[in-house]
């Protein structure tokens, strides 16, 4: 059987050895591993103008990181004078710039390719793939750094087509919007909701928050890094890398805390002592004080997100949503909250990238198909019927309480074991039985833990309450299963020969 798309291959009007799909933190992480082992016959295939994907697309008001500059950053590639210990936006965007330049990776990008299609040829054994312009790009390796949280998720709100003013997502912000003196509704009260609404409550004349489920939020211990500090991280590159792993060991033992219940009680405490000293109206601490266990959704970071709701042109309501109308939006009751601008801090698609880049395997296999009853890969990374395809922060490799950057770099590491293994045997996919033992085992792990019986519904359980998303145990437990690659977990695809089908 040949690719479902037009064409082989070998007709592509690009090829490579390896392509690698999104230029953010994965992507460009990857292409700086490729070069460093001397790979360089890449493409990188870009759907927007610019690297940075998520710190590209996200530029709402005050939308930063809640993992400390220090650590969220490649370990290759320490910056050593960020203005924060949390870094905003604008400055993890230029940080992701000067890596792309200073590691030589323009070269390599393809902007304004996004991917619609890829194929694998079971005949050629590589794969075929379409962008949205009708370019074709062949490779040897596939590897998918999309994201798995872009697709910004919208939800259904009857009325939402009647609404006079402005409503966009926060993740595709209307900077031509002026809030100054507007009434604005918030809809959402997770991490970007957080982070946006004590800027946005500067310059509204009203805010309304509506929040469905509080979060649980601790203090943000930021503070400026200072020319002192730089200058120290400049001259001793070890004084950084110490701190580096202090912050990260910090992190860890959070992971370590929400793994147990009574280490998660200290972190609970932590909590309420923070609603506590924030909010003075005992009925409003009641509204915002969650009734799950601490760490069953992620756990927030915010200094200035309570004293907004204290603001007296702020109001959070709790009451559900039912419609949407021209002026605003109506809650159970038949309240009518007036709105000029509706803002959607509502989250994003868990699969909505993979969704999109309609990708087909071995035998016309679609990744669709192999996901019927739920998204799962190997280690995050592999899937079986997909040779040589390579995922990064892939399912079940997202993390609640550490810097994803250590998972990417763990991953990267790992695919280029895994292309060690391709230069010598040719295609090869994860055997079947290898992911779902690995699967069985991981998913036993995250049914005790508190994502699953925390007692709430998050955005890390797909429609069947199975948690798709997380990691169940330490970054250091990841990374010893990734840091070797044993060639029994894989088996050659062998090319079709005339007439026969391969199987899946």
């Amino acid at each position: 059987m040949t690719s479902r798309l037009a064409g082989r291959p070998g007709d592509a009007a690009v090829t490579a050895d390896i392509a690698i799909v999104g230029a953010g933190f994965s992507g460009l992480g990857m292409a700086i591993q490729l070069k460093n082992a001397g790979r360089q016959d890449f493409v990188i295939l870009e759907k927007a103008g610019d690297v940075g994907g998520t710190w590209r697309d996200n530029t709402y008001p005050g939308c930063a990181c809640d993992i400390r500059s220090l650590l969220y950053s490649y370990s290759f590639a320490p910056r050593h004078d960020w203005s924060r210990l949390f870094p905003a936006q604008p400055e993890i965007l230029s940080y992701l710039r000067g890596c792309a330049d200073r590691y030589g990776l323009r070269p390599h990008i393809r902007f304004g390719a996004e991917v619609t299609a890829a194929a694998y040829d079971d005949v050629t054994g590589r794969w075929l793939l379409r962008t949205a312009d009708g370019d074709a790009v062949g490779c040897r390796a596939l590897i998918l750094a999309m994201g798995p949280l872009h697709q910004p998720l919208v939800p259904e709100i009857p009325g939402a087509e009647t609404f006079a003013g402005r409503q966009f997502h926060s993740a595709r912000w209307d900077h031509a919007s002026d809030l100054s003196g507007r009434s604005v509704a918030v809809i959402g009260a997770g991490a970007s909701a957080v982070q946006l609404i004590p800027r946005v409550a500067e310059r509204a004349a009203a805010v309304s928050v509506f929040q469905r489920t509080p979060p649980w939020i601790v203090p943000k211990p930021d503070r400026e890094l200072t020319e002192r500090a730089h200058r120290l991280f400049r001259a001793l590159p070890s004084v950084q890398r110490g701190y580096r792993y202090l912050i990260y060991w910090q992190q860890e033992l959070m992971g370590l805390c929400l793994a147990h219940p009574r280490l998660a009680a200290a972190g609970e405490a932590l909590a309420r002592w923070h609603i506590r000293r924030q909010i003075g109206d005992p009925a409003l601490r009641e509204r915002v004080t969650p009734g799950y266990r601490f760490g069953c959704k992620r756990v927030l970071v915010s200094s200035d997100y309570y004293p907004a709701l204290t603001r007296p042109n702020v109001e959070l309501v709790t009451e559900p949503i039912t419609a949407i109308v021209p002026d605003g939006v109506m809650t159970a009751g038949g309240a009518l909250h007036r709105a000029d601008v509706i803002v959607y801090a509502t989250g994003f698609r868990l699969t909505g990238a993979f969704d999109r880049a309609g990708i087909t395997g071995a035998g016309g296999l679609r990744l669709q198909d192999a996901w019927r009853d739920g998204m799962e890969a190997y280690l995050g990374i592999t899937v079986a019927g997909f040779p040589n395809l390579f995922l990064m922060l892939g399912p079940n490799s997202g993390l609640g309480h550490n810097s994803m950057i250590f998972m990417i770099e763990a991953q990267a590491r790992y695919v280029l074991r895994c292309l060690d293994l391709i230069d010598v045997l040719g295609p090869v996919s994860v055997r079947p039985e290898v992911q779902r033992r690995f699967n069985e085992r991981l998913q036993r792990r995250l049914r005790r833990a508190v994502w699953s019986a925390g007692g709430c519904v998050s955005w890390y359980l797909d429609s069947r309450g199975v948690n798709r998303a997380l990691w169940p145990g330490s970054t250091v437990g990841y990374w010893l299963a990734t840091r070797r690659l044993s060639p029994g977990d894989y088996r050659m695809a062998a090319p079709e020969r005339p007439g026969e089908r391969v199987a899946a």
